[in-house]
């Protein structure tokens, strides 16, 4: 099973349990915050590892304006990086701005790869 959709299983896991869930949300939620990223202009999909074959596949298969959102994002926080700067609080990525763009095309991808090798070692008796 590859990375992201085991992810995605797991997180769906959470949820559902009644147990787990009022404990890892708000733990879940701090982190977000205190990581900082959306301080940066940047969305969680933005930092995923791209040397992956599936997020390289996903990344090529976005819409020019997200592809372009994206790396205008990426340049963005570079640049604050290098001014030790972070962006006012009303031009911080909101929460709620702050949906998967790339996932569901990465969940795509991965599932195509896991069916090319599935297939790839199959046995014909």
């Amino acid at each position: 099973m590859s990375s992201v959709t085991l992810v995605k299983k797991q997180a769906e896991f959470i949820l559902k349990n009644a147990f787990l869930r009022p404990l890892v949300l708000p733990v879940a939620k701090t982190f977000t915050y205190l990581s900082g990223y959306r301080e940066m202009g940047l969305k969680l999909d933005d930092l995923l590892w791209e040397e992956n074959p599936a997020v390289q596949k996903a990344i090529s298969r976005l819409p020019v304006e997200e592809s372009y959102a994206r790396n205008y994002r990426i340049i963005t926080s570079h640049q604050l990086a290098v001014s030790i700067d972070v962006l006012p609080s009303n031009k911080a990525i909101q929460p709620s701005e702050d949906v998967p763009y790339l996932t569901p095309y990465i969940l795509e991808a991965e599932a195509e790869i896991a069916e090319k090798e599935s297939l790839n070692n199959s046995v014909v008796a």
